[in-house]
């Protein structure tokens, strides 16, 4: 007797089998409320986090507020040591002020590397006491393999993390601070006249988007920690190390798609939690993906090429566009008066030859 699976079970363990890969890098897709797993690359490699170092930074934050320590009548200065913060920024001048509760939509959507320095003083006094609280509270939730230096993510040695690292402190912040939770799917805050776009695409095109925040230095590629919610669902797709803005945003709806897919398959099959799954890796080797990185310049051998042939298309623009108008002022020029035209035409009536 031949047994026959139902055509809906075969496509569902085809969802499952097929997950969608790309060239390797750390990659975690997990349900939120459960923690289980639904797809892992390499969670435990050692990554630099970039501006997901900010997720962080809020969780303290919040974390002070909710202490009494500061409110969201604090106001935050730009000092010296802000004000000198390289992009991306706000750029307040020296000693300006603003809410905190603006510098916070500033960190989380414009992903501000001088407010997140801002906030670490409001805070601690100053950055070095602040990251400490990042680094104990990082203990504290278990972030075993991630080292704090800077509160916003700008490049420094011994700032790494990894993906399961930030699958707990994503875990920690949605169960912790869910009153905030709507600071994470803000596609833009108002500074001012200025309207300041966040740097995640998926809150303007994935069905469900929710939060939370990107990241992106040379040595890490594009980063991002990306939630959905879907029927009640809530998952979370880590991607850590693409080569551009459009690969990460890429990546991780495709990831998305997949979890709300074969969720339900895939918490079956049981293939652990972000706590309990194999550990991938021990190595204290960190990797960088700076000679991929083809979305940024990076003075890699890849963007170098793409500036040279985009100087030669456009060598080639600025040719075509001078031979166009050399052959229309050709066209246009004078025309003889019609003694000369006479003249011509009697020249070669009585001399043919």
């Amino acid at each position: 007797m031949i047994l026959r699976a139902p055509a809906a079970l075969l496509a569902a363990l085809f969802l499952i089998l097929a997950a969608p890969r790309s060239e390797a890098a750390p990659t975690l897709l997990f349900d939120a409320e459960s923690g289980k797993v639904l797809y892992a690359e390499d969670t435990d490699r050692l990554w630099y986090p970039a501006s997901l170092t900010k997720i962080m930074t809020a969780y303290v934050v919040f974390e002070a507020m909710k202490k009494g320590e500061i409110s969201f009548e604090t106001e935050l200065v730009s000092s010296e040591t802000a004000a000198k913060e390289p992009p991306s920024k706000i750029g307040l001048p020296l000693g300006a002020k603003i809410p905190l509760e603006l510098g916070l939509k500033s960190l989380i959507v414009k992903s501000a590397n001088d407010i997140a320095v801002m906030l670490a003083e409001a805070v601690s006094g100053s950055t070095d006491v602040f990251v400490a609280r990042m680094n104990s509270t990082a203990k504290r939730l278990g972030m075993a393999r991630t080292n704090f230096v800077n509160p916003n993510g700008l490049p420094i040695p011994g700032q790494v993390t990894t993906v399961r690292d930030l699958a707990r402190l994503a875990q920690a912040l949605m169960r912790d601070f869910p009153e905030h939770a709507h600071y994470w799917k803000m596609p833009y805050v108002r500074i001012g006249k200025r309207r300041l776009r966040s740097h995640n695409s998926l809150l303007r095109t994935f069905n469900g988007a929710d939060g939370i925040k990107t990241g992106f230095i040379c040595d890490s590629g594009f980063n991002i920690v990306a939630s959905a919610t879907r029927d009640g669902t809530r998952l979370v797709a880590i991607v850590l190390g693409q080569s551009s803005a459009r690969e990460r945003g890429t990546r991780a709806m495709r990831l998305l798609e997949h979890g709300f897919a074969t969720r339900n398959w895939k918490l079956f099959l049981d293939q652990g939690t972000v706590e309990t799954l194999p550990v991938s890796t021990r190595s204290d080797e960190i990797v960088s993906i700076r000679d991929r990185v083809t979305g940024w310049s990076c003075g890699n051998r890849t963007t170098a090429r793409a500036r040279a042939r985009a100087k030669r298309r456009q060598l080639l623009r600025e040719r075509k566009l001078r031979a166009r108008k050399l052959r229309d002022g050709a066209g246009s020029r004078t025309p003889p008066p019609p003694q000369a035209l006479n003249a011509a035409r009697g020249t070669l009536t009585t001399n043919p030859r």
